[in-house]
């Protein structure tokens, strides 16, 4: 996925009330933006970090600049929520998610489960409807280990309950976990900021519920595919 243009950089000052962002610009002068990640950010917030941005003319929008990439540990970050779905659907449609290809049809947001939607919804090709929950990932404590998700998420479980339901009426059902960063060679579930959710999570796999996680390439010019790496739990 290409930004429609090269990112912006600047120097971030606070991110605050989820949704907005200070930053400093190179020239000096400082900036609110909007934050397009409503989650906790965790280790992505520290003041000075660099960011990038990308830059909106529209007469419509309230801030010019809204936060793409956060520099943690040395490496690039994809921290917007909105960009994941994207990400995925054009490597599947590339057959770069060697799991995912051979379906003739995709659609996207599709009803589902208890007053849901889901990200994408794979069919035909001779293969059972396939349903793909996709979920960003940016939370990284130790070398290499990617892990999800950065805080409690109620909404998280709930989803791993109903692809639970899709395989139970003979579906398929794939988590994908989008790790939007470069410095990541596996993943698994933290446990220790959501029990709840790793509860959730192992009983989606006992139940046939696949999970998948696909590490991305990041520059502030586009954030693609780049290979899928091991998710690191038990039944996977």
């Amino acid at each position: 996925m290409r930004f429609p243009r090269p990112l912006k950089p600047a120097t971030l000052v606070k991110r605050y009330k989820r949704f907005l962002f200070d930053a400093t610009l190179p020239d000096g002068r400082p900036i609110t933006g909007s934050c397009p990640n409503t989650g906790s950010m965790l280790g992505l917030t520290d003041p000075g970090s660099p960011i990038w941005m990308s830059e909106h003319d529209s007469k419509t929008r309230k801030y010019r600049y809204a936060l793409e990439l956060v520099e943690a540990d040395g490496v690039m970050v994809g921290i917007n929520t909105g960009l994941p779905n994207k990400i995925v659907e054009e490597a599947i449609r590339a057959g770069g998610i060697a799991p995912l290809y051979g379906y003739d049809d995709m659609r996207r947001e599709q009803k589902y489960g208890r007053n849901s939607r889901i990200d994408i919804l794979l069919a035909g090709g001779g293969k059972p409807d396939t349903y793909v929950e996709v979920k960003n990932v940016h939370y990284r404590r130790r070398p290499g280990l990617a892990e999800f998700p950065d805080s409690p998420t109620s909404r998280g479980a709930k989803h791993l309950d109903e692809m639970g339901d899709m395989v139970d009426a003979g579906h398929r059902a794939v988590m994908v976990y989008l790790v939007q960063r470069p410095d990541c060679d596996r993943l698994k579930i933290c446990r220790e900021l959501d029990p709840n959710y790793a509860v959730a999570f192992d009983r989606a796999v006992a139940r046939g519920v696949e999970a998948l996680a696909v590490r991305c390439h990041i520059s502030p010019k586009e954030i693609h595919f780049d290979q899928l790496i091991p998710v690191h739990e038990p039944g996977v």
